[in-house]
């Protein structure tokens, strides 16, 4: 009996600490969602946060840079991940609800181009080999590797890639392409980058492209491919250096968080954001991202404590972008 009832006391002891995080009353609350390529950044910046502020819940969606910009603009979010910048048809959707908001870059990332570890027959890809596989005109058309260059095999060629909603689909098709979201429609698809990396780590033909975090994360399940733009310097592997130096062209790129003005008034996103700002370099290069120059984030910082309304990149391409440069102009 006495057994039976220091259990009944354990299970009631549960119930009410189960309760009580239920109901927990917080300080405030931050809603964050958008990217999976800004996903990581932003959750390691909020699990520090959250350990030094655990009265203000800060909660990390994932639904891509698109998905994102609608609940943003409906004005269901603090803040919006997004690894491009904000589209005029998204910013037209945020002013007709009043949607005023801050536009911050926080890192650098490359896009890496992967293969199946057992593909031997690839040494290098062109930027024009990559056009030639995923531009429109190649649905139900280039279907196997010897297509693509005549020295190739003929092995099927399978594409994996992100999804129509996200900031990687579109930034991948501006650069490789020539025009956003303008690609073939026959490749496997998907928001989870993860489902990705499973595609190509078991499909010997395979290719596929996302953030070289991903990369990072499963490089024993994929080979990385080096990408030649045709400018005389040869095939360019995305690393930490040729990133940052936009070497690695033209599929180095600037991720974004975009912060609600009516938010930028509430202490607590205050406090995040100077919390973001300071610790991103560090916790950037962490996960597997390239940090910022030191003087963007000093002048992100400036641009959300001037609540600098609007983004930099209106009629603009992120493809090869001087950050600093336009930072400053647009101060």
């Amino acid at each position: 009996m006495e057994l039976r009832s220091k259990r009944v006391q354990i299970i009631l002891i549960i119930c009410i600490v189960s309760l009580v995080s239920c109901f927990k009353q917080y300080k405030g609350r931050i809603s964050i969602d958008g990217s999976s390529s800004v996903y990581p950044i932003t959750e390691a910046v909020a699990e520090e946060f959250r350990n030094k502020h655990d009265d203000i819940r800060v909660t990390v969606g994932v639904s891509g840079t698109g998905g994102g910009f609608k609940k943003f603009a409906r004005g269901e979010t603090d803040i919006s991940n997004a690894s491009r910048p904000i589209t005029e048809s998204e910013i037209k959707a945020c002013t007709e609800n009043n949607i005023g908001f801050i536009e911050i870059p926080v890192a650098y990332d490359g896009l890496a181009v992967v293969i199946n570890p057992a593909n031997e027959f690839i040494d290098y890809l062109t930027v024009e080999e990559l056009k030639k596989m995923w531009e429109p005109a190649a649905q139900n058309k280039i279907t196997s590797w010897k297509q693509v260059r005549a020295t190739f095999p003929d092995v099927p060629l399978s594409l994996y890639g992100a999804g129509t909603s996200s900031g990687t689909y579109d930034y991948f098709t501006e650069a490789i392409v020539g025009k956003a979201r303008s690609s073939r429609g026959d490749y496997t698809a998907s928001e989870d980058d993860n489902v990705l990396v499973q595609g190509v780590s078991t499909d010997k033909g395979g290719l596929g492209f996302f953030g070289l975090a991903y990369f990072k994360e499963n490089k024993t399940k994929l080979k990385l491919v080096g990408i030649d733009a045709g400018k005389g310097k040869g095939p360019i592997y995305p690393t930490d250096s040729t990133v940052r130096t936009g070497t690695y062209a033209p599929l180095s790129r600037p991720e974004f968080i975009y912060i609600k003005a009516q938010s930028a008034n509430s202490p607590v996103v205050r406090e995040f954001i100077s919390f973001y700002l300071e610790n991103a370099a560090t916790l950037v290069k962490e996960i597997g991202y390239v940090p910022l120059p030191d003087e963007v984030y000093k002048l992100s910082y400036e641009r959300f404590l001037k609540k600098k309304l609007g983004s930099m990149f209106v009629n603009k391409s992120t493809v090869g972008a001087d950050l600093i440069k336009l930072m400053k102009e647009n101060q």
